[in-house]
């Protein structure tokens, strides 16, 4: 095992190269830009890219790529080498400051939800300076944003850090009228625990679901599931143990702060989660981190899944946002202090949060909303599709006393004594976790839940950003023409913690009853994705990310259009996997154990008429009636598919057709199949199980 020490960032251009790399005028206009916004000159520039170009040479690399996320929802990038022809015709490395700021990439095969022509081919990439660029696989790697040649967003980088910006302002304004006026800046940091699941790559490669559409579309239950919960935190496999090894040695020379690795409830998952980052530098951080995981699965003979739901019957993997906001001066803004009923700075900013949680519950839905994690909201493993908060029994306490204005007594922290000499006491924390709870505070963060762990992170963090920065701006309104801030203060938490009261729900999401409960609070139920897309384009929100900045109409729309597509793309390559493998593996296969049934119960009835053959015959009848079942399905959703054709020009029909119609008969189609896997001999079925993805690793 390397040096931690030693290999840490080793494969990042990061601010301890720019020290040894770049002349002090110009790491200093650098950090310039970061710290304060300003913007580069064409000498900075050149400088900044001469040292990179030296510095990734040395890092054994010949090309470079603007790194960009388009609307795809992962990565993207197109590698230039440093070659040149010089004056005598040979070659010559450069990279001049030009390169480094602007690339650019076809902008038209990237999804822009009619933002741009197929014919309309120019776009641009614009490096971001606060994302350090780092060296991979002889390339060198530059963080950018991308927009079209007419100054559309058509990534998810962009707004995420026009975003951060507007909550800054919004909450630098307000801690300046609290009387913080040394706070200069506020940033939004993230911890993105990513859960995965990891497959034999032998296994794998004969499931045709898994290829085309990264779940299982097929598969009956193995004898074991989960239900032991022996998996969670078990002992990790040798195998596994590598793997991970690896891909933490590769996370760290990338200056991820990967901390924990652990195997998670289902069989064959498991959990990866990094320290906090900056939101901006934690988006790249999670994408690289999938990017990791899927090449070193492969170097081990693995496939990793990053599907939210690849295995019907157990736990589908979701990715944990840990949300804070902090300041310059190292303040975290969410941080309650010993005397959170005292604390006015930490109320009036846990108010702007619940306060933003509820008035766009829409917003946060959305923000996870997508075919694959239909699968798993709601499914007794993860948050349902109703947004709540969950604050901890003594901040609920607190709220109820300043709603109620009654006096709050605090118990204080206990202390654990475990019985026995030998173990230590230690201090109990104030309020348990709810690991039900959508959105919940824990501490001093708060940790969105519903993502799908194949989710580009950026937008659920957009949504945050700007959520809470409108209500921040509410409040610095309210404030600044106030006599007494701090009393002002206290009023907005009274006034807004009592009209927000209905978010909070410290009970068990999972349980029915609370279905009933947040419709009689008047909370949204959006169960599919298709209800949640189309909220990009409610008149409030276009309102809210106007004012502030974020997109406009037009990018707006072009979002919900292309979540749209995707998500009828999505299905359609399901179902036609589906009848593909129903019709040329599922029945062929079938069909031949039958046979084999039916000529052994010939060979048995030849010896004599008076062999019993009932059960052979009971088995081939049981055989026929669920052919025929199968071979019906199999017709419905061929003819569902070709109904589907009539909605082509309006994606938001289609989508609603496949939530009403092709996925019920996925759905029928499946059930038959997994009927059939059950009752056919293992060596005549097509695919390897459930038990040899799950438990042969």
């Amino acid at each position: 095992m390397a040096n931690i020490q030693e290999i840490f960032g080793s494969k990042v251009f990061n601010e301890e190269v720019w020290a040894q790399k770049l002349p002090k005028p110009v790491y200093k206009s650098l950090k310039m830009t970061i710290d304060e916004g300003q913007p580069i000159s064409k000498e900075v520039a050149n400088a900044v890219a001469h040292a990179m170009k030296e510095w990734a040479i040395e890092q054994g690399c010949t090309h470079y790529t603007h790194w960009f996320q388009p609307m795809t929802g992962i990565t993207a990038e197109k590698h230039d080498s440093f070659i040149n022809i010089g004056k005598d015709g040979k070659a010559i490395l450069e990279f001049s400051g030009k390169e480094l700021i602007k690339g650019e990439p076809d902008a038209s095969s990237f999804p822009s939800g009619g933002i741009r022509a197929t014919f309309e081919a120019r776009g641009y990439t614009a490096w971001d300076p606060t994302s350090y660029a780092f060296a991979k696989d002889g390339t060198l790697y530059i963080p950018t944003a991308f927009c079209s040649y007419t100054g559309e967003v058509l990534d998810k980088k962009t707004p995420l850090l026009r975003s951060m910006e507007r909550l800054s302002d919004e909450a630098v304004k307000v801690l300046h009228l609290l009387g913080k006026t040394d706070v200069k800046k506020v940033a939004t940091t993230v911890g993105a625990e990513q859960e995965y699941f990891l497959v034999d790559k032998e296994q794998y490669e004969k499931r045709k679901d898994l290829i085309f559409a990264g779940r299982t579309l097929f598969g009956a239950k193995a004898p074991k599931g989960q239900e032991l919960e022996d998996h969670y935190f078990g002992t990790i496999k040798p195998r596994i143990a590598k793997f991970m090894a690896e891909v933490d040695e590769e996370l760290w020379k990338l200056g991820v702060f990967a901390k924990t690795k652990h195997n998670e409830v289902a069989p064959a998952q498991h959990e990866l989660a990094p320290i906090f980052a900056t939101a901006n530098l934690a988006v790249d951080q999670n994408q690289l981190t999938m990017i990791i995981l899927k090449q070193v699965a492969e170097r081990h003979g693995l496939v990793c899944l990053l599907h939210e739901k690849p295995f019907a019957g157990i736990n589908g993997s979701g990715k944990h946002n840990n949300w804070s906001i902090s300041t310059n001066t190292g303040e975290n803004l969410l941080s309650p202090g010993k005397k959170p009923y005292e604390n006015v700075q930490f109320l009036l900013f846990l108010a702007a949060v619940l306060k933003a949680v509820d008035d766009y519950q829409d917003l946060l839905r959305l923000a996870v909303a997508s075919a694959g994690n239909d699968h798993r909201l709601g499914a007794n493993e993860a948050p349902p599709a109703i947004i709540s908060a969950f604050i901890g029994a003594e901040l609920g306490a607190v709220v109820e006393s300043i709603i109620n204005e009654t006096d709050f007594v605090s118990e204080g922290r206990k202390t654990f004594e475990l019985g026995a000499a030998v173990l230590p006491e230690f201090r109990k924390d104030t309020t348990d976790r709810n690991r039900t709870s959508p959105f919940a505070f824990t501490g001093n963060k708060f940790e969105f839940r519903m993502l799908g762990s194949a989710l580009n992170i950026a937008c659920p963090n957009i949504m945050l950003n700007t959520t809470v920065a409108e209500s921040l701006a509410q409040f610095a309104a309210k404030l600044e023409g106030a006599d007494d801030v701090i009393k002002a203060a206290k009023a907005i938490i009274k006034e807004e913690l009592t009209a927000h009261q209905r978010i909070i729900f410290n009970g068990n999401n999972y349980a029915a009853e609370w279905v009933t409960e947040a419709e009689s609070r008047g909370l949204l139920n959006m169960r599919t994705s298709p209800e949640a897309f189309v909220c990009y384009t409610a008149d409030k929100n276009v309102a809210l990310f106007e004012k502030h900045k974020i997109f406009t109409k037009e990018e707006l729309a072009a979002r919900e259009e292309i979540l749209l597509e995707n998500y009828n793309k999505s299905l359609n390559i399901e179902a036609l996997t589906m009848l593909d493998m129903a019709k040329k593996d599922i029945l062929p296969a079938v069909f031949s154990y039958i046979g084999k049934i039916t000529k052994t119960t010939a060979a048995v009835k030849a010896l004599g008429d008076n062999i019993n053959v009932d059960t052979q015959l009971s088995l081939i009848e049981t055989f026929s009636k669920l052919l025929a079942c199968l071979s019906k399905k199999i017709d419905t959703l061929d003819a569902a598919l070709v109904d589907a054709a009539q909605y082509e020009d309006d994606s938001k029909a289609l989508a609603n057709f496949y939530v009403s119609t092709i996925i019920p008969a996925m759905g029928e189609l499946r059930a038959v199949a997994d009927e059939l896997e059950i009752n056919t001999a293992a060596k005549y079925w097509p695919m390897p199980s459930y038990g040899d993805l799950l438990f042969r690793i």
